[in-house]
Parts: C-alpha cells; sequence; structure tokens
C-alpha cells in the first residue's frame, strides 16, 4: 500500500480557565469555537475536511492523518479580542412590577481570550497513523458591570470546556482513507444574575424597595463524550475531497445554586413577616452540544494556487432551553418558586429555541517560493440564535469572518509557522428578554429588557508544527 502525501500549499488544563473562555458575542456558531488553528484560519477554515496540513488534521477530519508521515505535532494559540456592548442610547428594563430598571449599559460584556491547543499524530506503518489532540472545542463569556439595567436577566455567562481527543486512521493506499475520534470533554460553567422580588412585594401589598435585590450564583461541572468520524478522498493529485462527522451529547454540568437575600415568609404577631437570607440547593444545568457534519474540498489549480471551499451543518436546534434542574426533593429554592417540567422541578427556565445552522467558507493558498506561503480566507457563518428568544447572555447574531495567513516552512529541519489574522463582521443586534414558562408562554408581570447590540471584532492567532 501506497501513502498519500499533503500536496505543497477531562480534566487536562492548556491554560488556567479565564484563559479558555471565548467571548460570547464572537459565537455566531453557538458556543462552538473556530480557532482552533492557525494554519486553518488563513484561510477561514476553507476546505480543513481535505486539506490536511499538519497535526491539526486530528481535530478537523481524523481521516487526514493518513497523508502525513512519520511523526508529527502542531501547537499554537489563538487571540479573540471582541468589543461588544449596547449601543448609545438604547437600552431600557423594567421590574417586575412595572417599575423602571435605573442603572448603566453593562460595558464592554467580552475580555480578550487566548485559546491553545496542541495536537500530534504518528505513522504506524503504511496503512495506519493514530493521534490525539489537547484543545478548546467549546466557550463562551460574557460579564456585565454589576449597575446593569438588565442585570435581572444576565450578568455573568462562563463555560470552559477542554478535550482530549485520540483518533486512528486507516487507508487503502489508492487515495481512500477513515478515520475516527474520541472527544473526552471535560466542561465548567457559570451563570450569575441579580433577582428582582418587586412582584413578591407588590403580591403581599409590600412596598417597593421593602425586600433588598437579591443574588443568583450557579456553578456546575461534567465530563462527557463525543465521537468523530471522517473520509477523505484523493480524486487526482490535484483535487481530493473529505467530509467529517461529530455526534452531539448532554453535558449535565453538576454544582450547586446560590441565591442571597433569598425572602422567606412567616407569620409573627399576626401578620407576615419576610426574612432574606442566602439559600442554597444542589442544581443540574443540562447543555446540549449539537451533532455536525463539514465538507470540504481542495484543488490545485496551478502549481501554485490551490483554492479551498467548505460547509459545516450543526444541530443546533437541540438547545431548546436554558434550565437550572433542581436536585432535591425539597429543595429551599425549587419547592417555593420552581416551575415544573414533567417530573423535573425547575429553579430556573429560560427559553432559547435554536435553530440548526451553516457555515460556508473559501480560500486560497499561493505558494510564493518553496518556503513562503500566503493565504486568504472568507467564511459566512449563521447564528443559531431565534431572533425572537436572543437574550442578554448571548446577543449574537450572523457573522462574516475575512482572514489573512501567512506560513514559512523549512523543508530541511521539518519546522513550519504559521501566523493568520482577520476581522469579524457583524450587524447591530436587537434584544427583547422577557420571562416565559416552558411552554414559551410570557409569564405573569412586567419584567422586560430591551437594547440593541453592536459589535466588532477580530482574531489572530500563531501555529508551530514540525515533521520528525
Amino acid at each position: 500500500m501506497r501513502k498519500n502525501k499533503v500536496l505543497p500549499g477531562s480534566v487536562i488544563r492548556l491554560a488556567t480557565a479565564s484563559a479558555l473562555v471565548a467571548p460570547a458575542a464572537a459565537l455566531a456558531g453557538g458556543f462552538s469555537l473556530n480557532e482552533q488553528s492557525a494554519s486553518a484560519m488563513g484561510v477561514a477554515n476553507a476546505g480543513t475536511a481535505a486539506n490536511p496540513e499538519n497535526a491539526t488534521t486530528v481535530f478537523f477530519n481524523p481521516a487526514g492523518m493518513s497523508q502525513l508521515s512519520g511523526t508529527n505535532m502542531s501547537f499554537g494559540a489563538a487571540v479573540l479580542d471582541i468589543d461588544a456592548e449596547l449601543k448609545e442610547g438604547t437600552g431600557s428594563a423594567v421590574r417586575d412590577d412595572g417599575r423602571a430598571v435605573a442603572g448603566g449599559n453593562g460595558g464592554d460584556i467580552a475580555d480578550p481570550a487566548v485559546l491553545p491547543n496542541f495536537y500530534m499524530t504518528h505513522e504506524i506503518n503504511d496503512w495506519l497513523d493514530v493521534g490525539f489532540g489537547l484543545h478548546a472545542p467549546y466557550g463562551l463569556a460574557a460579564d456585565y458591570e454589576n449597575d446593569f439595567k438588565g442585570r435581572f436577566f444576565a450578568d455573568k455567562t462562563e463555560l470552559t470546556a477542554i478535550a482530549f481527543s485520540p483518533s486512528i486512521s486507516v487507508n487503502d493506499g489508492n487515495g481512500f482513507s477513515m478515520g475516527a475520534g474520541v472527544n473526552v470533554i471535560y466542561a465548567e460553567g457559570r451563570l450569575t444574575k441579580f433577582q428582582d422580588y418587586s412582584g413578591t412585594e407588590a403580591r403581599f401589598g409590600l412596598p417597593p424597595g421593602t425586600l433588598e435585590d437579591g443574588y443568583a450564583d450557579i456553578e456546575g461541572d461534567d465530563v462527557a463524550l463525543t465521537f468523530a468520524f471522517g473520509m477523505l478522498w484523493e480524486l487526482s493529485e490535484r483535487t481530493q475531497f473529505g467530509i467529517s462527522a461529530q455526534t452531539g451529547t448532554e453535558l449535565e454540568l453538576d454544582g450547586e445554586a446560590e441565591v442571597r437575600n433569598y425572602p422567606q415568609g412567616s407569620l409573627s404577631g399576626g401578620g407576615l413577616v419576610f426574612n432574606q437570607s442566602t439559600v442554597t440547593e444542589k442544581v443540574t444545568v443540562p447543555l446540549d452540544i449539537p451533532e455536525s457534519i463539514t465538507f470540504g474540498a481542495r484543488h490545485q489549480l496551478t502549481d501554485t494556487v490551490t483554492l479551498l471551499a467548505g460547509a459545516t451543518w450543526a444541530k443546533w436546534s437541540r438547545f431548546e432551553a436554558l434550565n437550572v434542574v433542581s436536585r432535591e426533593d425539597n429543595g429551599s429554592i425549587s419547592s417555593q418558586t420552581g416551575p415544573s417540567l414533567g417530573d423535573e422541578r425547575l429553579v430556573t427556565h429560560v427559553s432559547e429555541n435554536w435553530k440548526d445552522t451553516w457555515q460556508a467558507n473559501v480560500g486560497a493558498i499561493w505558494q510564493a517560493t518553496p518556503e513562503w506561503a500566503f493565504k486568504a480566507g472568507y467564511a459566512w457563518d449563521e447564528s443559531p440564535v431565534n431572533d425572537d428568544f436572543r437574550t442578554a447572555r448571548i446577543p449574537s447574531g450572523d457573522r462574516e469572518w475575512v482572514t489573512l495567513g501567512a506560513q514559512y516552512a523549512d523543508a530541511r529541519s521539518g519546522w513550519t509557522v504559521d501566523v493568520a489574522a482577520g476581522v469579524l463582521l457583524f450587524d447591530d443586534e436587537e434584544v427583547d428578554e422577557q420571562n416565559y414558562d416552558v411552554n414559551d408562554e410570557p409569564m405573569p408581570g412586567a419584567a422586560r429588557y430591551r437594547g440593541t447590540y453592536e459589535l466588532d471584532a477580530w482574531s489572530a492567532g500563531v501555529q508551530v508544527s514540525k515533521q520528525f
């Protein structure tokens, strides 16, 4: 059997948790992260299922390992810098009793983020390759200032996910290869927001302001598995096609909900008296990870120009709601105020009703000299967020991604360095959020938050690869 060659052209922490969280505004593709490789970023991830340049193919298409000779190592990092905040002159909110909420615009909700990665592959023989990756496939972060007008709907939102991905590939020696892998994902999340008790005051005839606002803080973590599968066809020395797929799963983020200044009523002296204290409850936050399928094509147009194209479909309609489910029979929070969903008692419910998405990308590589190559790419990334249920936690919409990259390869030493940078283009997005029940019907009360978000962003990455 012959070996195909590439045409020229968990709790495992890679960094601190805060560095692995990606800004929410960058994530048109839900909370999946596109920035896994600077070599792929240079062409906006175009054709990654059919273009195994280095060991990062473990992530994009494990079948691509069959086109890498010897032992290959690739490591790098991407930086995302996002500006996301309420547009000047917009933003308003009312409490449950209809009173306006005083406050500011929340500031820039997304801090810069660093996303590291490490991949390695090894050729066992002419038909068998193995490899693994350490990377951050999912992430999410948004953090408002404490006086944010919409603080009763969102404050902090964090999701950190780290994956260990052992993979294997085989090839028939005639241009066809298959690969498979397992993604062992460790994830931890946090949700916080301020609590409005004006509805309780109105219900029991208390003067407005009698009860001090509360604060809810929910944290949890979990380990889950997904599976990857890929195929790669070399139609000719100049053209090949690839397809890769990922299974979905559900993370069960087990942890604790803490609510400060939680009001509890008791009879005293013939009247109802409210005391406020801190209460806790064991909870689970189910979080759906979607199935996805990626198609890719690579065609060497001339001896120096290679064209790339691809598309990805993801089943984000799995994510119907952000629920916090009680793990206690008589929880101090859910037993008093939480809605029910079948046999489950909820601490809180947020309707999401996300939709399935497509991402499409095109790119080109110009091999200017034997050592230097230059890249360019464009991607259109559809957001899964339902316009009717867009929230302050993820106020994103569709985005466009324009990238440039450069690659220097030293054939004698086997070292290759990729650098890439891109800009992300967004339209302004409207948020009109209110409280819904589990049937997506508006809850009683006037609580509501409205605002227009403006977003702009850039990304950059570096990748160092070595063939032994």
